[in-house]
């Protein structure tokens, strides 16, 4: 293993699978908290007369605390290393999680949630990169197998929920049990030893313009992500600061790559990210409340169907480095996009076992979405490093907490809708979440148009990687 570790560059000493495997156990809390929350929406509703619009908002602002790490801690990953990063990781989660067991109601879900959503993210901010430095030789093949634990965790979170629900156990127990994992990797973020950043790395990231340009992109995601009367004042709302924020993201990336195509392919991956993970996780974090009435309204029915979906996407990843060798990661994504449309088009108008169909179709659409996302960042934009998987993983995220508001208002809005056309009882149900999902299918159709393109253009995006052997940051 030594000779290993010293050919692909890693700190003599490191125990790379322990290292690999703590990072797993983070993300499985991660993926953990995303499962027992979309498990509990209707407990929370119901518990303090919450609208789906504000859940909506609740769920926001996990999607906000997210991209905010992984924007911050990617820009800083050379600065801080991963273990800092981590243990910031586990006061989060630690301190979030307390908070949502205490919650009185909408104002402390929104705070407790976002701790939790910025712990999230800084797992992903740290180890992505470390995961890639690791692995320097087959980066897409390890992200992959790395990301099999965020649907695999959800498998756990989902089974877990559903056991609990109808075991009668309240949300509270539910939001505690995740407790112990982030224990588990909070001992092992303290008793393992790290790679070493180089010192020269560690002065890169503080130049005076990184700062000023990372200090604006944040306040922009805040108060985009935020519900204020600033942003809806404005003509358009979120759109002038956010392609504001995509402007300086832009700067941000030529001075770090020093490179006008590295940094205008990173806004292009950070586009198509923002739709692919709208369309898995869109879809995954409303599952009881936009399938819940078509699976006959049975009691955590949607959670066996969310755990459905993300074993399968587990299994993909973990065998994906075959499949990405024949394909190409680009034509993988474009299979990918296909399968979406075709499962979300589907789970529109079905019902009964045509759900269970129509899902395990979206779940093989969905399933490499964001690993390939970031290895195509890493493989294509080596010179972005930590601060380019960062920025497309945070593009991501930080879509959902604009859309999820969104969502849930199609949700409302169909119901409406169907009670105003004289449905009741469990049609109207069945009405506003197949509302929601014919809306939902829209995304992965541009999707399918935008990977052909990349597809088709691939040898010319591999031509000028400008390929070079550097850390992640």
């Amino acid at each position: 293993m030594a000779s290993t570790l010293e050919s692909a560059g890693v700190t003599a000493g490191v125990n790379r699978n322990r290292l690999f495997w703590l990072s797993c156990i983070s993300l499985i809390v991660t993926a953990m908290t995303f499962a027992i929350r979309a498990g509990i929406l209707t407990q929370l509703s119901d518990e303090f007369t919450l609208s789906d619009t504000q859940l909506g908002w609740v769920n926001g602002m996990a999607f906000l605390g997210f991209p905010l790490a992984m924007v911050v801690f990617g820009f800083l990953y050379n600065k801080l290393g991963p273990r800092l990063i981590m243990i910031l990781a586990f006061a989060g989660h630690l301190l979030g999680l307390v908070l949502t067991i205490f919650a009185g109601g909408f104002l402390s879900l929104l705070i407790s949630t976002f701790f939790i959503g910025f712990a999230n993210g800084s797992v992903e901010a740290a180890c992505n990169p470390l995961v890639a430095d690791l692995y320097k030789n087959d980066k897409t093949k390890w992200l992959n197998r790395f990301h099999v634990w965020f649907p695999g965790g959800i498998v756990i979170g989902a089974v877990v929920s559903y056991l609990m629900t109808n075991a009668g156990v309240g949300w509270q127990p539910q939001i505690a049990i995740m407790l112990i994992p982030t224990a588990i990797y909070g001992f092992m973020v303290f008793t393992t030893k790290f790679p070493e950043i180089p010192a020269i790395e560690k002065r890169v990231d503080m130049d005076a313009k990184g700062i000023i340009l990372i200090s604006a992109i944040f306040g922009l995601l805040v108060l985009i992500g935020t519900p204020n009367n600033i942003i809806s004042s404005l003509p358009g709302t979120f759109i002038f600061p956010l392609l504001l924020a995509l402007a300086l993201t832009f700067v941000l990336m030529l001075f770090r790559t020093g490179r006008k195509r590295d940094a205008l392919l990173l806004l292009v991956l950070m586009g198509i990210m923002s739709l692919t993970a709208t369309s898995e996780l869109g879809t995954q974090q409303w599952v009881d409340r936009i399938l819940g009435a078509q699976l006959g309204g049975v009691s955590g029915a949607p959670m066996i169907v969310l755990g459905m979906v993300t074993g399968i996407m587990a299994v993909g990843r973990f065998f994906a480095g075959p499949l990405i060798h024949a394909l190409n990661p680009l034509g993988v994504l474009l299979m990918s996009a296909i399968l979406t449309t075709l499962g979300l088009f589907l789970m529109s108008s079905a019902d009964g076992a045509m759900v269970y169909v129509s899902a395990i179709i979206f779940a093989f659409g969905v399933c490499y979405f964001w690993p390939t996302m970031i290895g195509v960042t890493a493989q294509y934009i080596p010179r972005s490093g930590a601060l380019g998987m960062s920025l497309v993983g945070a593009a991501g995220m930080f879509a959902l907490t604009i859309w999820n508001p969104i969502i849930g208002g199609w949700i409302d809005s169909a119901r409406k809708a169907a009670e105003a056309s004289g449905a009741t009882g469990s049609a109207v149900e069945v009405a506003a979440g197949q509302g929601a999902l014919s809306k939902l299918v829209l995304f992965p159709i541009v999707l399918i148009g935008l990977f052909l393109i990349l597809y088709l253009m691939r040898k010319v995006i591999t031509s000028d990687t400008g390929e070079v052997e550097v850390s992640h940051g």
